[in-house]
């Protein structure tokens, strides 16, 4: 029974994870610009409405041509990791201590989603930098072209927490599994 009870809850972890994959994380608001959220951070890369595309350097938001086809793959990799961590009973041995594969798995998956947050906050922290704004809170932007000064308003959004607490969730899952999945008997 609690091989079951584990089992369902790594499946609302896997299904929480990819829930957050899809909420913004980061948002950005442009004074002159009507609307809210006029720039918006995903896992794989930033969305800006069509006014900021035509008037900024998008090099300075934007991620290379691979990086996004590569975060969907990272995605599609954590999902078939922790479908494999449902049915692998094998165990590993690191010196004196045993551990079974699928805690391991289950450990990557939680610690590399908090480790991509992360990267993505200290990624865009660095480039805002480069363009002289700061990734939270308010600044003024220079705008090249003529020279104003923009206000921008930019903040985490609570895509970015959940998304914290869904890597958590799935760590904390692969520390309890030994209290839900026993050890095989030998015979």
């Amino acid at each position: 029974m609690g091989v079951w009870i584990f089992r369902a809850l790594l499946v609302a972890g896997a299904a929480f994870m990819v829930y957050t994959w899809f909420q913004p994380w980061w948002s950005a608001d442009i004074a002159v610009i009507k609307g809210e959220n006029d720039m918006v951070l995903h896992p794989w890369g930033v969305e800006a409405v069509s006014q900021v595309r035509n008037n900024t350097d998008t090099a300075q938001f934007d991620m290379p041509f691979f990086f996004a086809p590569l975060m969907w793959v990272y995605l599609g990799v954590c999902m078939l990791l922790l479908a494999a961590s449902l049915v692998i009973n094998r165990r590993i041995k690191l010196g004196p201590i045993s551990l079974p594969i699928a805690v391991i798995l289950i450990a990557f998956v939680g610690l590399s989603y908090m480790a991509a947050l992360g990267i993505a906050y200290g990624i865009g922290t660095l480039r805002s930098g480069w363009a002289g704004a700061n990734f939270i809170g308010k600044s003024s932007i220079l705008q090249a072209e003529t020279g104003t000064k923009i206000k921008m308003v930019s903040d985490l959004q609570l895509g970015f927490w959940l998304s914290l607490g869904a890597g958590g969730f799935l760590t904390f899952l692969a520390l309890i599994r030994g209290l839900f999945v026993r050890k095989p008997k030998q015979a």
